[in-house]
């Protein structure tokens, strides 16, 4: 299965896209999270009530096709989730009064239509990135950055899998011990720092934040790749060599400029501001 997250009007929703059946499964309270513009709890309690009020109208069929997969929450590890097709998410969103209904329905059936594209030109994905960070405000330079760097990460994280390091927990485990070792903070008391919450903390770092980032992921690879570093325990130990190489230029570049290269900064206040533009 291929796993991905996409956005929603700067919203993000998980997903899986079953090769072999042809069918996307999404997030069932992503899904309501939107829909009731509530946070991920408030969503997951709705959905229960919801689920149960289904069920005593007589449509239990609709809460039967809902799956549970493992999908990555936002502290990086994978919880089994409520999923569901398409055809089943479009019943629920039908149960929940929103003003947002129809527009996520277009947007669903618009999901469908660009993976096809996707499956004929991959190119395409890439460009579809780009596009929706356009739309959240993000600059050209910023854009390259964030590309650059999810490269990056991507011959790290095919690098793990080929030498034994498991997909979700052990993936997470390295990445925050690299991200510890550069930043000084963990990723969740990086994203605390910044103020978020379910977001994605690369979409909210500045471009020095992403240069480091990059520079340690990229440092730790080919540290493991010159040591042939397999399983946890060894590439942990290239995870915080890696991390360290970046450490060190990051108190470089602070000393001679004098500020600080982790921030506060994010781009909630922007994304608010896109929004409410749109609205007048």
């Amino acid at each position: 299965m291929d796993k991905d997250l996409t956005l929603f009007e700067g919203n993000r929703i998980r997903h899986i896209y079953d090769e072999e059946k042809e069918v996307y499964y999404f997030s069932v309270v992503d899904i309501v999270a939107i829909l009731i513009e509530k946070d991920y709890q408030s969503a997951r309690k709705y959905w229960n009530k919801l689920a149960q009020r289904l069920r005593n109208e007589g449509s239990e069929q609709t809460v039967t096709n809902c799956h549970q997969l493992k999908l990555m929450s936002s502290d990086g590890k994978k919880y089994k989730t409520d999923v569901a097709d398409i055809k089943t998410i479009f019943r629920i969103i039908q149960s929940v009064p929103s003003k947002k209904a129809e527009p996520i329905k277009q947007w669903l059936a618009k999901v469908g239509q660009e993976r096809v594209r996707e499956m004929a030109d991959p190119s395409t994905a890439i460009d579809r990135a780009r596009e929706t960070y356009k739309k959240l405000g993000r600059s050209e330079k910023w854009i390259q950055q964030r590309m650059t760097g999810q490269e990056t990460r991507n011959k790290l994280t095919d690098y793990w899998k080929d030498h034994e390091i498991r997909e979700g927990e052990e993936y997470a485990i390295l990445t925050n011990i690299i991200h510890q070792e550069w930043s000084g903070l963990s990723e969740k008391e990086h994203k605390q720092l910044k103020n978020l919450k379910s977001q994605n903390l690369r979409d909210h770092m500045s471009e020095a934040e992403l240069i480091f980032t990059a520079l340690a992921e990229l440092s730790t690879r080919q540290i493991a790749e010159a040591d042939n570093a397999t399983g946890l325990e060894e590439n942990k130990k290239s995870a915080k060599r890696g991390g360290n190489i970046a450490k060190e230029a990051k108190k470089k570049l602070e000393l001679e400029t004098g500020k600080s290269v982790v921030t506060s900064d994010n781009f909630l206040t922007q994304r608010k501001s896109i929004h409410n533009k749109k609205e007048h």
